[in-house]
């Protein structure tokens, strides 16, 4: 329950600190230097002493009310830095580091968006964001500094006396910039009662308790998802948190399966694509010293969680003791700070089928095996944990039953309260449902621009209204298009296609970008051969055209800062002419193979 001083991260960081100041509070695993990887380690009593003391240099920087971006590495001065801002009165902006390839753009824009007073980084990359800012035409006002910097200017005087009030749990927190994958992204206002709210509705969810779980993860710190699961939820219910930095997980992603394995009662997240990754990239002979009998619980928070994913994880990694239920599909965003549902504890996930020519028409009726190629599996995204979930009729406005797809709405103390720059947009966070009252902001709900239904007491996620490819009148999910592209081929890379409509004189056309594998030395001696393969697929199973598919190399399908395949930016791409050079397919725009 919230204390009678507020329900802050402030709050929350003092309270663990002085009930268990010597117990480990945050662990980064460096493996730089190390290939076995090197620990360092704050308790809760020397977390909050540094913590209080760069809330002080912030404070005599004039940093209370302004936003502080993070453009650091991961590790614990980000966990630092983070929590320093927020306990300051500032508002944290959770950013990357300007060498983050392929994001740049993204960087420039969100600085220019939230546009704040100090930056934190690391002490050897402050001329780089310094330099990276200037070159992209950021405030020249913007003072880059260190955690080191800011401890330094607090200097030995009572962190206290320099305090002009405790954060309130009203207070904006931080500014959560969403991925980008369908727009460009925008900056989410989550108070400090949003985030701790958000915080006890996961740890219910995943049912963690201190003493008992941890929190380990590869996750970007500056994602919704990590931020929550590894500084949020932690200091919120006082469990350890295990930090790793995402390379070291992409380099070799067995170390985070060593590190699940070490640290018992461990609840980790990862998209999709990082599970068939470790299928992928960890041999058999890697996995006998894996023991995963102990994870409480392995969140997939992708949209929509690919059944087949589960399937060959499980099978892969059994004989190293993952339980089924500790698979945990669940859904959440941003603006609804992160969570919203997941798969109920204890059970295992539940994949069901459905007939793909209905579910199109937004009608969900299980299928029966016989029906073979016309059948979609879903996986149900559970249930959600003290908040409402409406699916809704968006022309109407009105409720749809169970088994009628429509966009999930929300309503919850964690859902932000709007869009950083634009306080009256009642579009996305004041959605009423037909016959509500638009003055009374108890009757507002989120609108999430996702698509889903409840099929038997669970939610399904099927799809984002902005990526849904119309041709012909018939609706077709994009996610599901390209699954039946990555498989039509060996060659064609996994969990790196894109499928989205494009607009001509004869109506919306399909239009397939994919890579090839990385091991595919001279892609265009077999393209006529993948591109016979990618449409005959895609027009057998979806009964559609593909209009141009472009064999692309790897590395050129844009993906989100989260890893998710930005399908928007691709279009974006494409029609800029970005893979003009490569050689398309010899039958383009011919339909059928």
């Amino acid at each position: 329950m919230p204390s009678a001083l507020g329900d802050t991260l402030s709050h929350h960081l003092a309270l663990s600190a002085q009930q268990t100041p010597d117990e480990a509070a945050f662990t980064f695993v460096d493996f730089s230097a190390d290939r076995a990887g090197t620990s360092v380690e704050l308790t809760w009593g020397q977390l909050d002493t540094r913590v209080r003391t760069v809330a002080a240099g912030l404070r005599r920087a004039g940093a209370v009310g302004e936003r502080v971006a993070l453009v650091a590495p991961q590790g614990l001065d980000y966990v630092v830095g983070f929590l320093g801002s927020v306990c300051a009165g500032a508002m944290a902006v959770p950013l990357f580091k300007p060498d983050l390839p392929g994001h740049g753009e993204k960087l420039a824009a969100v600085l220019a968006d939230a546009a704040p007073a100090l930056a934190i980084s690391a002490p050897g990359q402050r001329e780089a964001v310094a330099d990276f800012c200037k070159g992209h035409g950021i405030a020249s006002r913007l003072c880059v500094v260190s955690v080191d910097d800011l401890m330094q200017a607090a200097g030995t005087a009572d962190t206290g006396a320099v305090t002009a009030r405790e954060p309130q749990p009203e207070d904006c927190a931080y500014l959560q910039y969403t991925s980008g994958s369908t727009r460009m992204p925008s900056g989410v206002e989550i108070t400090h009662a949003n985030v701790c709210v958000n915080a006890r509705q996961a740890l219910d969810a995943y049912d963690m308790r201190s003493g008992r779980n941890c929190t380990v993860s590869w996750l970007p710190l500056y994602h919704d998802m990590g931020l929550v699961l590894m500084i949020a939820m932690p200091v919120v219910g006082r469990v350890p948190s295990v930090i790793m930095d995402p390379l070291d997980f992409v380099q070799q992603p067995a170390r985070w399966l060593h590190l699940l394995t070490r640290y018992a009662g461990a609840v980790t997240a990862a998209p999709n694509f990082a599970y068939d990754y470790c299928v992928q990239r960890v041999p058999a002979e890697e996995r006998t010293g894996l023991a995963l009998g102990s994870v409480a619980a392995m969140i997939n928070g992708s949209e929509p969680v690919n059944p087949g994913t589960l399937e060959r994880f499980h099978e892969a990694f059994a004989p190293s003791g993952i339980r089924r239920t500790a698979l945990r599909p669940s859904y959440g965003l941003a603006e609804a700070t992160v969570f919203v549902a997941a798969s109920p504890a204890g059970e295992e996930p539940t994949v069901t089928p459905f007939d793909r020519n209905l579910l199109a028409q937004g009608v969900a009726r299980v299928a029966e095996p016989t029906e073979g190629g016309s059948i979609t599996e879903l996986v149900a995204c559970g249930r959600p944990t003290n908040q409402e979930v409406a699916i809704v009729d968006t022309a109407t406005g009105r409720r749809q039953e169970d088994g009628t797809v429509g966009e999930i709405w929300l309503r919850g103390p964690n859902i932000g309260r709007g869009y950083w720059g634009r306080p009256h947009d009642g579009e996305s966070f004041g959605a009423v449902l037909e016959g509500g009252d638009p003055a009374d902001p108890a009757q507002h709900w989120l609108r999430t621009g996702d698509l889903g239904m409840w099929h038997d007491k669970q939610l399904y996620v099927t799809g984002r209204i902005k990526d849904l490819v119309i041709v012909d009148g018939t609706n077709h999910y994009p996610h599901d298009i390209e699954l039946t592209v990555q498989n039509a081929h060996p060659a064609i890379r996994r969990h790196h296609t894109a499928a989205f409509a494009l607009s001509t004189d004869e109506g919306e056309k399909l239009v397939v970008v994919a890579e090839h594998s990385p091991a595919v030395t001279d892609p265009y001696t077999n393209l006529d051969e993948v591109t016979r393969a990618v449409r005959g697929a895609v027009s057998v199973t979806h009964g559609i055209a593909v209009h141009d598919f472009v064999y692309a190399p790897p590395g050129s399908v844009p993906r989100t800062t989260s890893g998710k395949v930005a399908r928007s930016a691709c279009r974006t791409r494409y029609l800029a002419g970005t893979w003009a050079a490569t050689k398309h397919a010899a039958l383009k725009g011919s339909g059928t193979a």
